[in-house]
Formats: C-alpha cells, sequence, structure tokens
C-alpha cells in the first residue's frame, strides 16, 4: 500500500519553483501500542474534555485556544485568527539563506523528512537545486508551516533526494557550558589514553541499524503471543540474566588496574 505524503507544496530559490512532496524520515507504527480498557466490562475507555469547574463535558463547537495572562484571566483566540498569522510558508518553501552544512551543530536538528519532486516537469529544477547545494557543501535555510505551527527548517542534499530537518528555535536549545563546569578540564593521564584507545580500536564497528534494535518491544511480543494462547502461568518478560540487581560500582577504583584488566580480557578473547 503506497504511503501517502505528509505535505505537499513548492520548492522555490528565487525564480525557480518546482512541486515537491514531504515524507516523515522515521516511524513509531512498528512500535507495540497499547488501548486503556474497563477492566470490568473490557470495552476501550475514551478520553474527553470537561469543564474544569462544573465537571460537564464540553462540546468540540466550545473549545477554544487561549492565552493565559493572569488568575484566572485569559485571551481567547479563534482559529481563524490562529490560521491568518504567519501563514505565508504553508506552501511554499522559499529557500531565503545557505550556510554550510559543518557550522549547524546536531543539537539544532529536530525532526527529518525526506523532500522529492512531486511531477516529472519539476525533476530538473529539482536536481539543479540539489546538486548546487552538495556542490558547494551547503545547506537551505528556510521555514515551513508544519501541524499548524510554523518551523525552521534545513534542506540538506542527500543522494538523490533532500532531507528537510526542522529547526529548535533559539529559545529551545540550552547552552551546554553551565553543564559541563564542573568537568575537570585538566588533560589525562598519558599512560591511560594508550589503553583506552585500545579498547576503543578492538571494540570499533561498522554501522548497522541493529546495533540500536529494541529488545524490550521483542519481549512484549513474547509476551504477548503468550498471553494470546492463554498460557495457564503468567509468562514474565525475560530480563536476559538481569533479574538480580547489579550492586553499585565503587567510586573508589584503581582506573589504570580496570584499564589493564579490560585490555587483556580483550587480547584473550582475540586469541581464542
Amino acid at each position: 500500500m503506497a504511503i501517502r505524503p505528509y505535505w505537499k507544496g513548492y520548492l522555490k530559490l528565487s525564480l525557480v519553483t518546482c512541486p515537491v512532496q514531504m515524507m516523515p524520515a522515521t516511524s513509531e507504527n512498528e512500535k507495540v501500542r497499547f488501548h486503556t480498557l474497563n477492566r470490568a466490562t473490557q470495552n476501550r475507555v475514551v478520553s474527553h474534555y470537561v469543564d474544569a469547574v462544573t465537571g460537564k463535558d464540553v462540546k468540540d463547537e466550545d473549545e477554544v485556544k487561549a492565552y493565559q495572562r493572569g488568575e484566572n484571566e485569559y485571551v481567547l483566540l479563534e482559529d481563524e485568527e490562529l490560521e491568518n498569522v504567519a501563514l505565508e510558508s504553508t506552501k511554499t518553501i522559499d529557500i531565503e539563506v545557505f550556510t554550510p552544512r559543518n557550522t549547524v551543530e546536531w543539537i539544532w536538528l529536530d525532526t527529518p523528512y525526506y523532500l522529492s519532486p512531486d511531477d516529472p516537469v519539476g525533476q530538473e529544477a529539482f536536481s539543479v537545486i540539489r546538486d548546487a547545494m552538495a556542490a558547494e557543501d551547503m545547506v537551505g535555510i528556510s521555514r515551513l508551516v508544519i501541524a499548524r505551527r510554523e518551523r525552521a527548517v534545513m534542506l540538506e542534499p542527500r543522494g538523490k533526494g533532500i532531507v528537510l530537518w526542522t529547526l529548535r528555535y533559539g529559545d529551545e536549545v540550552r547552552g551546554a557550558e553551565s553543564y559541563f563546569e564542573r568537568v575537570d578540564d585538566q588533560p589525562p593521564d598519558s599512560q591511560m589514553m594508550p589503553l583506552v584507545q585500545q579498547l576503543i580500536r578492538k571494540q570499533t564497528q561498522h554501522w548497522n541499524p541493529k546495533m540500536v534494535s529494541d529488545p524490550v518491544q521483542d519481549r512484549l511480543l513474547e509476551l504477548i503471543e503468550a498471553k494470546k494462547k492463554q498460557m495457564k502461568k503468567p509468562v514474565k518478560a525475560k530480563s536476559k540474566g538481569r533479574e538480580k540487581a547489579e550492586p553499585a560500582p565503587s567510586n573508589v577504583i584503581n582506573i589504570m588496574e580496570a584499564l589493564r584488566k579490560s585490555v587483556d580480557a580483550e587480547n584473550r578473547s582475540d586469541r581464542h
């Protein structure tokens, strides 16, 4: 079954325009999802809004967005008013500026989407924008309305397509200095460095998606399958040898000795 595009519109650079479509680059559809049921009736539980004072249900047409400006004092905003605020970027990704790719740090990147041509006629325009950015090692910065919220976005050429990243705003990114200020900035022990580097080299592998597989999902599926078979005894999710809590490591350790033992263990495993 074909996946429907998340968004359709136009990619624009000066006088060059082409129709494009956008698809989420990640998905959580494969995750195990649960519903909440009434244990007594086995019926699903539904959520709805109630008035915080009267306790009565609120009809859909009576729901309205509001900004709190004081205690029990709100400014009401109608849907039409919200839709008219900064919606010029609803259907067009107009590249406003370019910047070197290596100047945009990872912490600014939020959610990735795949951007591709939506019309054979526009493929040439799409390709020339993509390839020109790649040749200059640049990314484009623009704006786009997603889910009624205008987002800053970054367009990064990737293979035959473009990856569009939504970007976090400046007030959403915290500076790292205050969090790392207590970290000792003294250079590490010169005898320890070669040992750690040796461990890193021995444990280095090429990237594989299996490195970030989710074992909890597998155990949940096993548990659900066992429940479906109506086993007499309840099946507990496998803990893979973690039945006993591991003792907390002592803070007083000989780091050099621990590193030597680690390297020795790696060397022994290589010989077997």
